[in-house]
């Protein structure tokens, strides 16, 4: 990513990422040992970065939305741990290293994610109990914790995983492959988004217009990885190309092919710019991400 703001927000998630993670005693440091693996492997940090970056577009201090922005990258990469075991989808290199399970052992890895997604929920917790005289900021991170807590669950990602398992080797409808795409990485964007929003302090305005942008480039997003999946380089994505194919995963270009995938992409695009519209240079770095998001495909 090129967008400065982009890359300022980045580097502010990395440089607390560590900090919110509970204190481990020496006799599991195994398991933190494997979460700090996957954590420290890199990656663009995007729901990190959107949850930042809403919180500051609506107002807010996105220093204090660190916590809350460091939860959703430990969700994020509990998923990444969790998605590449034998059992799920089998891969044995992610963000250019060996994965999870890879280094450590299948029920290390599973623990890793386990230890990743209950570190989450503790940080914003214990920074919750800072609020406890201050109702409205405290209403404010309730409502944060709630929309991340609804999209990394079964009503979410959890929902578009299984979904997604269960297509695996079918004819899929349209309407399935929309429900996995939406809920598998759409959901969770979208909660970075709203979460941020709402501990920025968003209006009911804001809100439906972030709204609108989180959708659109949540599904932008993903198709877009499909199409990399068929077309994209290993040394550039650092994981194995070619793999849905191989699995028959029910993707974008495997039901429309590449053509009609990158003009969805394009369209979701402009739907995602469309929304911010109304707030000119103050939405640059929304306007900029969907631009830049879109052209990994160009």
């Amino acid at each position: 990513m090129q967008n400065n703001e982009y890359l300022r927000f980045k580097e502010l998630v990395e440089e607390h990422l560590l900090y919110f993670l509970p204190e481990v005693d020496h006799k599991s440091i195994t398991l933190y040992e494997s979460m700090i693996y996957s954590l420290n492997a890199g990656g663009k940090m995007l729901r990190s970065v959107l949850l930042l970056a809403a919180c500051d577009f609506c107002g807010g201090d996105e220093k204090l939305a660190l916590p809350y922005a460091c939860a959703i990258e430990y969700i994020h990469t509990y998923s990444l741990i969790h998605d590449d075991l034998p059992s799920m989808d089998n891969d044995d290199l992610r963000r250019g290293i060996p994965t999870n399970h890879k280094m450590f052992g299948e029920a290390t890895a599973i623990l890793a994610g386990d230890g990743l997604l209950t570190s989450a929920f503790e940080a914003m917790n214990k920074d919750m109990l800072l609020y406890f005289d201050n109702v409205e900021n405290l209403k404010r991170r309730v409502r944060a914790v709630y929309e991340i807590s609804k999209g990394a669950g079964c009503r979410g990602m959890i929902a578009g995983q299984i979904a997604d398992i269960e297509a695996e080797n079918k004819q899929c409808t349209k309407e399935i492959l929309d429900y996995i795409h939406i809920n598998k990485t759409a959901a969770l964007i979208k909660a970075a988004v709203r979460a941020g929003a709402h501990l920025g302090g968003a209006d009911k305005k804001m809100l439906a217009d972030l709204d609108e942008y989180a959708e659109n480039i949540g599904l932008a997003f993903q198709i877009v990885d499909d199409i990399l999946d068929v077309k994209g380089k290993e040394e550039e994505l650092g994981k194995k190309t070619g793999q849905d194919q191989i699995k028959r995963k029910a993707t974008y270009p495997c039901r429309y092919g590449l053509m009609e995938s990158k003009e969805k992409v394009q369209e979701l695009t402009e739907n995602a710019k469309k929304a911010m519209e109304p707030y000119y240079d103050n939405a640059e770095f929304f306007i900029l991400l969907a631009d830049e998001l879109a052209s990994r495909i160009r």
